[in-house]
């Protein structure tokens, strides 16, 4: 499974850190991978953490034709 794909299928579950990303396999560089999965056509919400240091993402819609 690709990073991409680990954090579309965690993401649509809930808000997802960095640090799920990490434990999940998905890597460190979560808000880099959101930003690819965005240019590909995906939608994510964001939000920032209690105290600011870093963003939430929840995908809430694929780029038509890929929906499963």
């Amino acid at each position: 499974m690709s990073q991409h794909e680990i954090i579309i299928k965690a993401s649509k579950k809930r808000f997802i850190s960095p640090l799920d990303c990490l434990q999940l396999g998905g890597g460190m560089k979560l808000s880099t991978r959101i930003g690819e999965l965005k240019q590909k056509g995906y939608v994510f919400l964001d939000k920032w953490n209690k105290d600011k240091s870093f963003k939430l993402y929840k995908c809430i819609s694929e780029p038509k034709g890929e929906q499963k």
